[in-house]
C-alpha cells in the first residue's frame, strides 16, 4: 500500500479480520490487490463519480463496479426506482410487470431476436447459452479463445493444450477432464487455426463463443474481419456463434457491440449494466432456439431469484435513460478527452487503448495487442509501479494491468484530463528514479 499506512488504517484492520473469515479475505480474487502488491481498499459508500473508502479517503472512480454503473454510482433515477421496489418486496419467486418490461427493452436494441431469458449473473447466463447451444444442434463440443474469460464454470475456465488442435485443458484445480475436453481453445485473431479446428472437429461444435470486444485481459480489440470469419464457418458447419457481451452490452451502444459491426450472432449473453448496479444476466436470441428452454423444451434453466423485481427495476430505470438521454455522446467525449489529455505529456509509452467508455492503459510502444500473449511485460510493470501513485492523488482504477477502466456519466472532463495528469507524473517519477538507480 501507500507509504502512509495509517491513511489505510482501517482497510487493513478489516483485511486481517476478513482473512480470518473468507478465503483470501475477498470474495472475488482481484480485489484482493494482489497485482499491484497490496491489500485491497475497502470501500464504504459512493456517489455519482466518486467512492469514499472506510479510512475516510475520496477517489474518483473509474472501476464504477467493473463496469455496470454506466450512469455513475447511485444515481437518482435509480435509486428512486429500486426503492419504490423495495416497498413492495424484495422478491416474489413468481412472475412481475418488471420481467416483461425489461424483455421488451431490451429486445427492443436486437431487431433480429425475439426471446430472452433473465437470470441473476454473467456467468449463468453464459452457462445456459452452452447449454441451449448444446441442446439446440446436438453437439457436444464449444471453442472458446485465449484470453477470453467467460464467467467461471467448470467448462470455461480451460486454456489451450500443447497441440494446435488439441482439447483445452483445465485452468483451474478441481475440474474433471472430461469436462475440460469438452472445450476446444484457439488463439484470437487466428483465421488458420480456427479452420484447421473446424476441419478436424465442425461436425461436433456445438458452438464458438468469444467477447466480440475481449475486455478481460486487456482490451484486444478484434479486427471486424476475424468476427465476421468467425459468423461465415459457424454458418457452413451448423454451429453457433455466441457473442459474450456481459461487459460491452449496451457500454458502447444502445444495444450490442455485435449490432454496431452488423454481425449478427445466434445468442448474446448480457449482464452488468442491464442490471443497473445489481445482480443480473440474460440470454438473448431468436424464438427457434431459446423456445428449446424450459418449459417450453427440454434444456432445463431455473433460478429462484431469476428476474427478481429489485434488480429489474434498477435495470429499467437504467436502460430507459440510456435509450431517451444522450448518454453516450458525453461518454465518447469524455474518452476523446482522456487521450488527448494523455497525449499531451508527448510520453510514448503514456498510451490508452480505448473504444467509447471501455479504455485500458497499455504503458508501452509496441503495436497495441489482440491477443494476450502479446502484452509486454514492460506495460504490465509500469502500471504496477505507478498504481499507488494515483491511489494517493485521489484516483481509483481497477487493481491489475490487465483490467480496463470504464468511464461513467458522471465523470467530468476535469476528472478525466486529472486522471492522465496523474499517470504521466507517475511515470515520469518512477522512469526517473529506475535511470537514477541504473546510473
Amino acid at each position: 500500500m501507500s507509504a502512509n499506512k495509517n491513511k489505510f488504517r482501517k482497510s487493513r484492520l478489516l483485511y486481517r479480520k476478513a482473512s480470518t473469515l473468507i478465503p483470501g479475505g475477498v470474495n472475488s480474487p482481484v480485489r484482493a490487490f494482489k497485482h499491484v502488491g497490496s491489500g485491497p481498499i475497502f470501500i464504504e459508500k459512493a456517489s455519482g463519480s466518486k467512492v469514499i473508502d472506510v479510512d475516510g479517503n475520496k477517489y474518483v472512480d473509474f472501476c464504477q463496479s467493473w463496469g455496470p454503473l454506466i450512469l455513475g454510482h447511485a444515481h437518482p433515477e435509480v435509486v428512486e426506482a429500486v426503492n419504490e421496489a423495495v416497498k413492495n418486496g424484495l422478491s416474489f419467486g413468481a412472475c412481475h410487470r418488471r420481467e416483461v418490461e425489461l424483455a421488451e427493452l431490451i429486445l427492443s436494441a436486437f431487431k433480429n431476436f425475439d426471446r430472452i431469458r433473465i437470470m441473476n449473473s454473467g456467468t449463468e447466463a453464459v452457462m445456459t447459452a452452452l447449454r441451449l447451444a448444446r441442446g439446440f444442434t446436438g453437439r457436444d463440443l464449444v471453442l472458446k479463445f485465449e484470453g477470453g474469460y467467460h464467467g467461471h464454470s467448470d467448462g470455461l475456465l480451460v486454456k489451450a493444450g500443447s497441440g494446435l488442435v488439441t482439447f483445452g485443458i483445465a485452468s483451474s484445480a478441481g475440474i474433471p477432464v472430461s469436462i475440460a475436453r469438452s472445450t476446444l481453445v484457439a488463439p484470437l485473431d487466428d483465421e488458420e487455426t480456427v479452420t484447421k479446428i473446424f476441419r478436424r472437429q465442425g461436425q461436433k461444435i456445438a458452438a464458438v463463443i468469444i467477447e466480440p470486444l475481449p475486455a478481460n485481459n486487456g482490451l484486444l480489440v478484434q479486427r471486424k474481419e476475424f468476427l465476421k470469419f468467425l459468423r461465415k464457418i459457424t454458418r457452413e458447419y451448423g454451429s453457433l456463434l455466441i457473442f459474450d457481451e456481459v461487459i460491452s452490452g449496451f457500454r458502447l451502444n444502445f444495444g450490442g457491440y455485435g449490432n454496431s459491426l452488423g454481425i449478427e450472432a445466434d445468442l448474446v449473453t448480457l449482464g452488468k449494466i442491464i442490471g443497473g448496479g445489481m445482480p443480473i444476466g440474460a440470454v438473448a436470441g431468436q424464438a427457434k432456439i431459446m423456445d428449446k428452454l424450459s418449459p417450453s423444451g427440454p434444456v432445463y434453466q431455473a433460478g429462484t431469484l431469476s428476474g427478481n423485481p429489485v434488480s429489474l427495476a434498477a435495470g429499467i430505470a437504467t436502460l430507459r435513460i440510456l435509450k431517451k438521454k444522450q448518454v453516450y455522446q458525453k461518454l465518447e467525449s469524455l474518452g476523446k478527452k482522456l487521450e488527448a489529455s494523455l497525449a499531451e505529456s508527448r510520453l510514448p509509452y503514456a498510451r490508452l487503448r480505448r473504444l467509447g467508455s471501455i479504455a485500458w492503459f497499455y504503458l508501452d510502444t509496441n503495436e497495441f495487442p489482440r491477443r494476450p500473449g502479446q502484452i509486454s511485460s514492460v506495460a504490465v510493470n509500469r502500471f504496477r509501479n505507478i498504481y499507488w501513485s494515483l491511489i494517493e492523488d485521489g484516483y481509483y482504477l481497477p487493481p491489475s494491468a490487465y483490467e480496463v477502466l470504464f468511464l461513467c456519466a458522471a465523470h467530468t472532463e476535469q476528472e478525466v484530463a486529472g486522471l492522465a495528469s496523474s499517470v504521466v507524473l507517475a511515470l515520469s517519477k518512477t522512469e526517473n528514479f529506475y535511470k537514477g538507480r541504473s546510473g
